[in-house]
């Protein structure tokens, strides 16, 4: 697929349309005040989801950063303390919605180059049970680790952590924005990346290319608590089965096809390999990021870059104060629009 614009936007997944299927599914919806529990196309979503990870219930939410804060509310209370890697999407990207609106503490401990955490680092995190203390209550866990790479952590690691976390009673959230990246990339189901923890986020309108929408997944007591978290934050929503329609076809049709966003990647990893000015992060691409670095022998400064390859009809994002590039291959970009990049960067930066 392509946009019918005819621009190339590798600036990340979020900037997916939904499939002409799924025009279709969200034009015939059955609908239903979903507040009232009356949308059954959200039901069945929210049912499929669940499945697919391993749990016993669902709960559609507006996105990711909503996902995460209501699992975070209903794991914890205020003044509880939550463990998360130092590069956490939720202690990093989220707008600091752990301590706003949650009144929480993060307990950042180093993320490793493979995105994990090192279970001695968050054995050591939890606190004591000391009243000057706040109380360790949950650890959280991001997978694929964005910032680190798109790198996905396995099924065994994620087991060990969620055997050290009840160890000490505490319970473990997985953030999974993209987990059927990490599964794709395993060739395991995401029941077994997702089942170990006690909550789980996934989005949609990633790599799976709905519009909007996320989903939380957990025991069936944890979801009937998070539902009253959801309507805390304002995520009560009312005919949203128009949505949840391009959900059930997205988890029908497009999870498998993951494969060719991380074959597209490693192609445009390949051909960048041959330009002198770009130093692409050891191991990268491990799914369907790209993370590279501009060297001393680039001609051209981030902003020049990026303004330089909009002439050419390609989006790309990077970081102006460390010359660091992030590009996402997703289903609107084929192998032809990553050889267009290649030569155009080749051209730009030899």
């Amino acid at each position: 697929m392509s946009f019918a614009n005819g621009l190339i936007d590798l600036r990340s997944d979020t900037v997916t349309h939904p499939t002409p299927e799924m025009r279709r599914a969200m034009a015939q919806a059955e609908v239903g005040d979903d507040v009232w529990r009356d949308d059954f196309t959200v039901q069945r979503l929210e049912e499929r989801a669940a499945e697919l990870t391993g749990h016993e219930a669902g709960l559609f939410v507006a996105s990711g950063t909503m996902g995460n804060l209501v699992a975070l509310l209903t794991h914890c209370g205020r003044g509880h303390e939550i463990i998360l890697g130092h590069r956490a999407h939720i202690y990093l990207e989220e707008a600091g919605g752990l301590a706003a609106l949650g009144g929480l503490m993060a307990a950042t401990v180093p993320n490793q180059p493979d995105g994990s955490l090192r279970l001695d680092d968050v054995a050591n995190a939890i606190r004591s049970d000391d009243e000057h203390h706040p109380r360790t209550r949950l650890i959280g866990l991001e997978n694929t680790q964005n910032i680190c790479g798109g790198v996905p952590l396995t099924a065994a690691y994620t087991r060990r952590l969620a055997d050290l976390a009840h160890q000490y009673n505490l319970k473990l959230h997985l953030d999974g924005a993209r987990i059927f990246n990490a599964a794709v990339a395993q060739g395991v189901p995401a029941a077994d990346l997702a089942g170990p923890a006690d909550s789980v986020m996934f989005c949609l309108s990633k790599g799976l290319s709905c519009p909007v929408g996320s989903l939380v997944c957990g025991s069936r007591d944890f979801i009937a608590e998070a539902r009253r978290a959801r309507k805390l934050v304002g995520g009560g929503m009312r005919q949203v089965g128009v949505l949840a329609a391009a959900g059930l076809v997205a988890l029908e049709s497009m999870i498998e096809r993951l494969d060719d966003d991380h074959a597209n990647a490693r192609r445009l990893a390949a051909g960048l390999r041959e330009v002198a000015a770009i130093e692409i992060d050891a191991g990268s691409p491990h799914t369907n990021m790209l993370y590279f670095t501009l060297t001393r022998a680039a001609k051209l400064s981030v902003p020049e870059l990026i303004a330089q390859m909009r002439t050419r009809g390609i989006l790309i994002d990077g970081t102006y104060d460390t010359g660091r590039f992030r590009l996402v291959t997703h289903a609107w970009v084929s192998a032809a629009d990553v050889d267009k990049t290649v030569a155009a960067l080749r051209e730009l930066l030899n």
